[in-house]
């Protein structure tokens, strides 16, 4: 009888007849996060990579009304396949719950039901300034700037929310 070397892995027969190499790993399946900076104007779009690691500024969605904005995130959400929605909310400096931000938490309770997804708070404090101060120092126009830093916020907001998931949730080592 022959044994197997290390470096063999077991064949299997493929549903073309011929044998195909068995994948050691199955690698998991992709997830998308949403990142969402709602303003009262326009909202910022950011999705993530397949792995959860990197986010990206998606687009800009120039508000419309309540339900068009609602539908029109819900629709982001469903055609990107998130698996969770992210939204910037805008506390105070110490912490409370001001006006913009239970505007953003009633814009979060009324998209919830449009999801089959988890639409989850993240504290976005600086978020605005620090995406200001990349595109001064980047050399990007104020004009161009205005159409442009609503995405760059829900991408920080986004990748702040990442970093702390790889962090509060280690993958397992093999």
């Amino acid at each position: 009888m022959e044994t197997a070397r290390a470096w063999q892995r077991p064949a299997v027969e493929s549903n073309r007849g011929r044998r195909a190499l068995r994948p050691e790993v199955i690698l998991a399946a992709p997830v998308r996060h949403l990142g969402l900076d709602v303003g009262d104007r326009r909202i910022g779009v950011a999705l993530s990579d397949e792995t959860a690691t990197l986010a990206s500024g998606l687009l800009t969605y120039e508000r419309l009304g309540p339900r068009k904005d609602l539908r029109a995130i819900a629709g982001l959400a469903r055609e990107h396949q998130a698996v969770e929605v992210v939204v910037g909310l805008p506390l105070r400096l110490d912490g409370e719950i001001g006006p913009q931000a239970q505007k953003v938490l009633d814009f979060m309770d009324e998209l919830r039901p449009l999801l089959k997804v988890p639409v989850v708070p993240w504290d976005e404090r600086f978020t605005s300034v620090v995406a200001r101060q990349a595109l001064v120092e980047g050399g990007v126009s104020r004009r161009d700037r205005r159409a442009v830093i609503d995405k760059v916020s829900a991408t920080l907001i986004l990748q702040s929310y990442l970093d702390y998931r790889k962090v509060a949730r280690p993958e397992p080592t093999a």
